[in-house]
């Protein structure tokens, strides 16, 4: 069966959405509407970007539902979040997301796969700062408390047995002080190219630490959510092509949301990939990432279940 490039959201459906799934949610939707709330991400960060489009694009092509973002820590702000009921849908990296035992944290499923963040590890061009093990002792951020780039690099410095001086700093925090010489370098997981390192790497000489030893290291720790990676030459003015890790970043969903509801957002993120890669609603600039959503990548979720509303999606896309 051929999805509607349109889809419609059931009444029943809206009745449930409109009822109130966020009781402490201040601002009460109008007759009919359905008003739904997304985590994104901190000041600078492509999260902050992509949300904003996808949820501008959502709410123009599902008709009766509104969706309006709320910025975060990102990704393991944006889970808690979820989990509290205040928000109904978020972004987050898959290796945040994934539980020791492999599973999703509960009452939490997966809409789809968007794309995938690379890990930066970015030093000023002057920079003594060669390598990995360079970082030891170090003023190094690791971005926001509760970020997926906290997440991650914690990971990659305690499997690299290297004890640096770590801050905690947005994206655009990090791209500052890292300007300013207030740290010495600065992790970033995120799409590419990323807002914050592209503004930086326009005005002031760069560099990326190659990180294709500590993939090897990730995949071989945590199998499932770490592929090695390139960051192209053409990603930031003056830096060439730099080995890195990658991981993907999921749409999540709190399994309460009514079926039918879920189904429409999963058909408008895939039916509409090409226009979300305008100018996003919460901050200007193209959306490059968006490029890389598609129907054979996103339900490549790993252990996280889909929300069955999505689950159908892609069900009935095959038909």
């Amino acid at each position: 069966m051929a999805l509607n490039p349109e889809p419609r959201l059931s009444r029943r459906a809206a009745l449930l959405a409109a009822g109130g799934l966020l009781a402490g949610c201040s601002r009460q939707p109008e007759a009919d509407e359905v008003r739904l709330r997304l985590a994104t991400g901190p000041a600078g960060a492509v999260y902050r970007r992509i949300g904003g489009s996808l949820a501008g694009h959502i709410s123009e092509q599902v008709p009766g539902v509104r969706v309006v973002t709320v910025p975060s820590g990102a990704s393991t702000d944006n889970i808690r979040m979820l989990r509290a009921g205040e928000v109904h849908l978020g972004l987050t990296s898959l290796d945040a997301l994934i539980t020791a035992d492999g599973s999703a944290p509960e009452g939490l499923s997966a809409v789809c796969r968007l794309y995938d963040s690379h890990l930066h590890l970015v030093v000023m061009a002057g920079s003594a700062i060669d390598e990995f093990r360079d970082l030891a002792g170090r003023r190094v951020s690791l971005g926001a408390r509760d970020s997926g780039t906290e997440f991650t690099s914690l990971r990659v410095l305690r499997l690299g047995l290297v004890d640096a001086d770590v801050r905690y700093l947005s994206q655009a925090e990090s791209a500052a002080a890292l300007r300013d010489g207030g740290i010495d370098a600065m992790f970033s997981l995120t799409g590419v190219p990323t807002p914050a390192v592209t503004e930086l790497a326009q005005r002031h000489p760069i560099r990326l630490i190659p990180l294709d030893a500590q993939a090897d290291t990730l995949f071989t720790a945590f199998p499932g959510p770490y592929t090695p990676a390139m960051i192209p030459a053409t990603a930031y003015a003056g830096v060439p092509a730099t080995r890195t890790v990658a991981v993907p970043n999921v749409l999540l969903a709190r399994n309460d949301l009514p079926h039918d509801l879920v189904y429409a957002v999963t058909g408008t993120i895939f039916t509409h990939a090409g226009t979300i890669t305008s100018a996003g609603r919460d901050e200007a600039g193209a959306v490059p990432e968006a490029w890389r959503i598609n129907v054979r990548t996103g339900i490549s979720t790993a252990s996280i279940p889909l929300h069955p509303g999505a689950a159908a999606w892609f069900r009935d896309r095959k038909r």
